[in-house]
């Protein structure tokens, strides 16, 4: 599917309030087993309502408006509405502190906050100022605040196909903060469009053109990874229809609603999906029943049916690297899963495994127009067609980012194979010395301990020591048993021939001196992880700061924090 390169993403949008006008674009749930769904002529006119209201404000010209939301139709509207309206987008990822909110509110200078679907906002909004003005959406916890209802219901929608420049800010992404300060990425409505294009056109080549799909929006939309894989792209295709996520506990629920045929998830999620299976099947029990000709295809289905992905016919995986036994484990099961590799500075749109290329361990290669170039320290430098503006307020950190010859420095490490796959071996920060002096990197470590399925995650630390320890998180449906003795034997025993099976397959100086169970889980919540759900390294360490030289000192393979 092509569109003239002249056409930005609200083109298109104007292009399916026309053509696709009384086709169900979202699906969402509004509690107790309800949903509300919207047409494309009805989120195009709420959006238009609303934009003439944001207009009527006087707000600056070119503001930033904020909105603090987990996935829900109203922030696609609200979106929307923000362009059209001639303004820019910072959204706040919805599980962020009062602190982190203040920062990115008054960073962005927002003009505005629209405040949606929440689970802790009474913990949230000491971070407001109280001068900002605030509009609730439908589902957002009780405020005070004017409501997007009432405000659409008296005001006339704007007319016409409000345009924007291509130069134009569409939106500030904030990152996540996995390691300081989040820095607030801006984008072009050229550049997100030609990134939504590409990641369309990858569609199209890996199931056919002008084909019709299923998707769920769970993943924070706060996070380039869904804005862009769901939301752009969504808003560019026109033949999506979005189903979104109730909550943690309607999950499945969720999933068997929309029947998904296109699905991307994190790592952490893949790898709790198997668990779960692994919980009610045995890994060598499975194994031996997929094997079996004819029944294996009936367990195939019998377990994607189970996950709700019996339908889809392309799952992606991206965000952090996914250990290559596990993407064998979904294909063995009949997943289409690819992996992919992408950034917040180039709108996600950097590299994914194709039909030809897909080997595990690799995450494809570049996208179209994508350039890609390894440094002489083994950075991996990327010259992305959605490639960012620049860092708001940060000339300095622009600066930095760039080679003078205007490829952006990931701060990743990788290596490309002879057909142009790329394989990412960790982060350049995350990299540390033994006191052998040779440098670790973390993450290829970590991959190999995570696919073991009593291994949620893990963390490889131990800079300065002799020897690397790896921090694990067990499965969450071990964590409970944990007072077992048999339990907690069969744990020390499995973890002490991995231990052993893993310093096999790396470098000597890589190796592990032990694994370290740690006391709970890491979350959110406690700051472990980010609310994409990759680890915070500095936070963790700091946690256990004072329990390692206690752990070194033990003579086990297997310690228990």
């Amino acid at each position: 599917m092509t569109h003239p390169a002249s056409e930005l993403i609200l083109d298109r949008v104007y292009a399916h309030e026309t053509a696709h006008a009384n086709e169900i674009f979202m699906t969402q749930p509004v509690g107790h087993g309800q949903v509300v769904n919207y047409t494309w002529a009805q989120t195009v006119n709420e959006s238009r309502r609303m934009a003439a209201h944001l207009k009527s404000l006087g707000l600056p010209r070119a503001a930033r408006i904020a909105i603090l939301s987990k996935n829900c139709a109203h922030f696609f509207m609200a979106e929307l509405a923000i362009w059209m309206a001639g303004y820019s987008t910072v959204a706040i990822f919805p599980t962020e502190q009062a602190e982190t909110v203040k920062f990115v509110l008054e960073h962005s200078e927002a003009s505005l906050l629209f405040v949606g679907k929440l689970d802790e906002w009474h913990k949230q909004a000491p971070g407001v100022p109280e001068s900002l003005p605030r509009i609730a959406f439908p589902l957002a916890p009780v405020t005070p605040y004017e409501k997007w209802d009432d405000i659409t219901a008296r005001t006339q929608p704007l007319s016409g196909e409000l345009l924007r420049e291509p130069t134009d800010i569409a939106m500030i992404i904030y990152t996540s903060g996995s390691t300081g300060q989040p820095k607030g990425a801006m984008h072009s409505f050229e550049r997100i469009t030609a990134a939504a294009n590409g990641i369309i056109g990858q569609m199209d080549a890996n199931l056919g053109s002008h084909k019709s799909h299923r998707m769920l929006s769970y993943l924070p939309l706060a996070h380039v990874f869904e804005r862009a894989f769901v939301e752009a792209a969504a808003f560019v295709h026109g033949g999506m229809h979005i189903f979104f996520a109730e909550s943690l506990d309607t999950f499945v629920q969720d999933l068997q609603r929309a029947r998904p045929t296109v699905f991307i998830s994190v790592p952490r999620l893949w790898l709790k999906f198997q668990q779960g299976v692994f919980a009610k099947m045995p890994p060598g029990k499975l194994n031996l029943l997929l094997s079996i000709p004819v029944l294996g295809g009936v367990v195939k289905k019998k377990v994607l049916t189970g996950l709700g992905l019996d339908q889809v016919t392309l799952a992606g995986s991206g965000s952090a690297p996914l250990p290559p036994e596990l993407i064998r484990w979904y294909r063995r099961l009949g997943l289409n899963l690819v992996e992919g590799y992408a950034m917040t500075e180039d709108f996600a749109y950097s590299h994914s495994q194709t039909k030809e290329k897909n080997d595990p361990g690799t995450v494809g290669p570049p996208y179209p127009d994508v350039q890609v170039r390894i440094s002489p320290e083994g950075e991996v430098l990327i010259k992305s067609p959605g490639q960012m503006i620049g860092y708001y307020k940060r000339p300095d950190l622009d600066a930095q980012s760039f080679t003078d010859d205007g490829y952006f420095k990931t701060g990743d490490l990788g290596s490309r194979l002879p057909d142009g796959q790329l394989k990412i071996t960790g982060r350049l920060k995350e990299q540390f010395k033994t006191s052998k002096g040779k440098y670790v990197a973390p993450a290829p470590i970590e991959n190999r301990l995570n696919a073991h399925p009593m291994i949620e995650l893990s963390m490889v630390s131990g800079s300065g020591f002799d020897k690397a320890y790896a921090l694990v998180v067990l499965a969450e449906e071990l964590r409970p048993k944990m007072h077992l003795d048999h339990v907690r034997a069969q744990v020390q025993s499995e973890l002490s021939a991995l231990l052993d099976q893993v310093n096999k397959q790396i470098a000597d100086y890589e190796q592990l001196k032990m694994l370290v169970i740690a006391k709970e889980a890491w979350s959110i919540e406690n700051g472990c992880l980010t609310p994409t759900m990759k680890i915070k390294r500095s936070r963790i360490e700091f946690t256990v700061q004072h329990d390692v030289d206690n752990w070194y000192a033990n003579s086990e393979s297997v310690v228990w924090a």
